[in-house]
């Protein structure tokens, strides 16, 4: 059984999720993996796989630990700040205590088996890009191969 490519599976079901779709129209979801792209538009949410769990026996069940980084601009800091925990919000719902929620097409069809918040969100300004800001949080997500 081949490893499953976790960030897919987790960017295919962050665009599908109904918050998510919402929080960007009337464009698509920008959700980017390992990082924000140079010069993106704001909002949006990047995430990356930062380590987590798996074990030999089942090879078809990672529990990869996710940095997400929601981002958001504004020119007044207080605002930016709340836009960038208005985006950690809206992927705090569509991930917090999810369980058993199939991805993609069957065969393959994975299940995102649950999703559980391991550090809450942190307000955080970047000082090397004026007028980004963005709220960091933690998850364990475990992925299940559907066979």
């Amino acid at each position: 059984m081949a490893i499953a490519d976790s960030n897919k599976i987790i960017r295919d079901y962050l665009i599908a999720d109904a918050g998510i779709i919402a929080l960007f129209l009337p464009d698509a979801p920008r959700i980017y993996c390992p990082r924000l792209p140079e010069k993106a538009t704001l909002p949006a949410i990047s995430f990356f796989t930062r380590g987590g769990t798996s074990t030999p026996y089942i090879p078809g069940l990672p529990s990869p630990s996710v940095q997400f980084d929601c981002w958001a601009t504004d020119t007044a800091l207080i605002s930016g700040s709340i836009n960038a925990r208005q985006v950690y919000r809206v992927l705090y719902d569509a991930l917090q205590g999810i369980q058993n929620i199939p991805v993609g097409a069957v065969p393959p069809g994975y299940q995102i088996m649950s999703a559980i918040e391991e550090v809450q969100g942190q307000d955080l300004v970047d000082e090397l890009v004026p007028n980004y800001f963005r709220v960091l949080c933690f998850f364990s997500i475990m992925i299940r191969a559907d066979t």
